[in-house]
């Protein structure tokens, strides 16, 4: 995240987004596949590292480039859009250009996976109570979870220690900063789901 002052003066707290360039890789139409959409790739994939089925369908499309060093590649994340607003033909490249105009986007992505985790930092226990009355190493501890003897078993949805994080987050109505077309750049108030370096969706209402 980094900090951006507004016209009016304002620091606003924003995360940078990289959009682009992104390349139509597919067209979906109601008459040959029952809905509309558009198959957006981003990234470098190298060309050994494709399957010969995705090179066919990049091909098809038109998206080979190369790079400085003359190494072709191809894109490396493919991502759905329905109803995608603007005419788009197979080869096209999409920019953050796109965003004109808009003020508030929905951002897309898997949040930080942060292991096996318990109670206490999974749901926001306070642990089971003081250090008296004969208790030992209890401070984090969940506390009872079962009935007696009936029914004799722990309930479906009991909140208990596990896996924690690594989950698709969506967060809505973020408000849209800035724009910087030259460089691909978006700014982006707020925080939004994953690590850095991480892949998100843009999406807009």
């Amino acid at each position: 995240m980094t900090s951006f002052f507004d016209d009016s003066g304002k620091q606003v707290q924003c995360t940078v987004l990289e959009m682009g360039p992104c390349y139509v890789t597919h067209v979906k139409t109601t008459e040959t596949d029952g809905y509309n959409a558009v198959q957006l790739g981003y990234g470098e994939r190298k060309e050994s590292n494709t399957s010969a089925p995705l090179k066919g369908h990049f091909k098809k499309a038109g998206v080979e480039q190369k790079n400085q060093k003359g190494k072709v590649f191809f894109p490396h994340k493919l991502v759905e859009f329905r109803n995608f607003d603007a005419a788009a033909k197979l080869g096209d490249t999409v920019n953050v250009g796109i965003l004109q105009g808009v003020k508030k986007v929905s951002v897309v992505g898997t949040s930080k996976g942060k292991g096996f985790q318990g109670v206490v930092k999974r749901h926001g226990f306070s642990g089971v109570g003081g250090q008296t009355h004969g208790q030992h190493n209890r401070l984090r501890a969940p506390g009872s979870i079962g009935s007696c003897s009936f029914p004799s078993r722990v309930f479906k949805g009991i909140r208990m220690a596990g896996r924690m994080g690594a989950d698709r987050v969506k967060v809505t109505n973020l408000k849209l900063v800035k724009i910087l077309e030259d460089k691909n750049l978006v700014l982006v108030g707020g925080a939004v789901p994953g690590a850095k370096g991480s892949y998100v969706i843009i999406e807009v209402k």
